[in-house]
Order: C-alpha cells, then structure tokens, then sequence
C-alpha cells in the first residue's frame, strides 16, 4: 500500500472523526481548566502536559520539512513560518505564561492532545512538502494566498490579545476566575478560540489544501462546542455576566 493511499486514508477518517468528536463535545464537557474533574484517571502537571502534548506538532512538521523535497521553496518556507508561529508560542511560551500552571490535567486529555497534534502536523507536513502538488512562487501573489494569510494573521493576533486579556485578570497569586472584559470579549466568552479558528481556516485557504482544511473543520469541530460550554460556565458562575455576550460568533452563537 502506497503512503499516498495511507495518506488520503487518514485523511478521509480524520474528516469522519471530527464529526464524532464534535457531537461527543456537545454532551460531553471536556474536563480541562476550569472542567477539570475527577473520574478521566491519572493526572500530570498541566505545565509540563501541555508542553510535551503541544511540541510534537512543531518538531514533527520541522521533520517532514526536512525529509520532504522543497526545503528551497520560497512557498514552503513561508508556510514553515505560519506553523512555526503559532506552535512555538503555543508549545514553549503560552503553557509558562497561563495563570494556575501548577494544576494537574487528565492523562486522557494528554493523550489526545498529542494525537491530535500529531496527526495535523503529518498530514499538512507532508502535503505540503512532499505529497502535495508543488507551489510555484507566483502563488505568493494568488489571491487564494493573500486572502488565507491575511485571515491566518488576523486570526492569530484575536488569539494571541485574548490570551492576554485572561493572562492579566489574576495576579500571580489569585486563582480565582473572573469575568474577562475589553477587546472581543465584549462581544464573545471564548475570543481567543475564534481567533483560532480564523488562524486555521486561513491556513486552510492558503495552502488550497485537503489537508489545511480538515485542520480547520477540527479546530472549529473541537473549539466550538467548547466554547458553548465555557458561556454556559460563564453564565452559571457570575450573575452579573453580559447577557449580549455570546459564546463563539459574534451576535449569532
């Protein structure tokens, strides 16, 4: 069987499985943060889960860039720089940055993550660097290109200023929750999972790519319904929390 037989394979299953996931999300409340509960099993340390469960989505996309046959293609570069972005300030900087990193989080949830994480790096990997058609340098100028980029940086600075919106509503001594205000907050719980989603759905337009969207259908299948849960919290625990606040879009959801 060849690898790009095994390829659109899992391609098609993870397609299939963020469906499942998705349903499952919207009775089951991921037991995370905030959620987190007894009943999912043995617990690590957040701090250090989140980093191992994270890495292998940057180190194993720098190996199928490395082993793959564009290692000089100004396009790949470019992409290399998009993923790195994000996933290493998602794996080395966000876990030491985030408010009670001394909390402990289900191996389960660990599990998954690199999972996850491992599975999105091979199959944009190895599209984009090896299986996939080439990208010429003229689709530097294509409109798909500049349109996906521009959503991926739009995206990723709503993530990046929501984050820090939470990182600053706690001194490092409290570890309270409190209601985050400012930015996209006044209009969504959960900014920061929306900028996301942007990221990745321009991830999706820029590479023009089966791959990059299947990343986009999971991260909206496995953030929203998330999201839905964190309003929920939100509304439950503060009486006086926003009632024109949604959860995830803005004046819809």
């Amino acid at each position: 069987m060849s690898e790009q037989t095994i390829f659109s394979g899992l391609v098609s299953g993870w397609f299939i499985l963020s469906a499942v996931v998705f349903v499952a999300l919207l009775f089951i409340v991921a037991p995370y943060g905030r959620h987190n509960r007894g009943g999912w099993g043995p617990q690590i340390n957040a701090t250090v889960g989140w980093v191992v469960m994270e890495a292998p989505a940057p180190l194993m996309f720098v190996m199928w860039f490395l082993l793959g046959s564009r290692t000089t293609s100004p396009v790949a570069l470019v992409f290399l720089g998009m993923w790195l972005l994000h996933y290493l300030n998602r794996s080395f900087v966000f876990p030491f940055r985030r408010r009670g990193g001394g909390k402990q989080m289900p191996l389960t949830i660990f599990g998954m993550a690199i999972l996850f994480n491992g599975v999105n790096a091979y199959i944009n990997g190895r599209y984009l660097f090896t299986l996939g058609p080439s990208y010429s340098t003229a689709w530097l100028s294509d409109p798909r290109f500049l349109i996906g980029v521009s959503l991926f940086f739009v995206g990723f600075a709503m993530n990046q200023h929501s984050d820090q919106v939470l990182f600053a509503l706690r001194k490092p001594s409290e570890s309270g929750y409190k209601i985050p205000r400012g930015g996209m907050y006044r209009y969504v719980s959960c900014p920061n999972y929306l900028g996301e989603v942007i990221e990745w759905t321009g991830w999706a337009v820029a590479t023009w790519s089966i791959s990059g969207l299947a990343f986009a259908v999971w991260t909206a299948a496995n953030l929203a319904p998330r999201a839905l849960s964190n309003h929920r919290w939100y509304r439950e625990t503060f009486p006086d929390y926003p009632q024109e606040r949604r959860a995830f879009i803005p004046y819809i959801i």
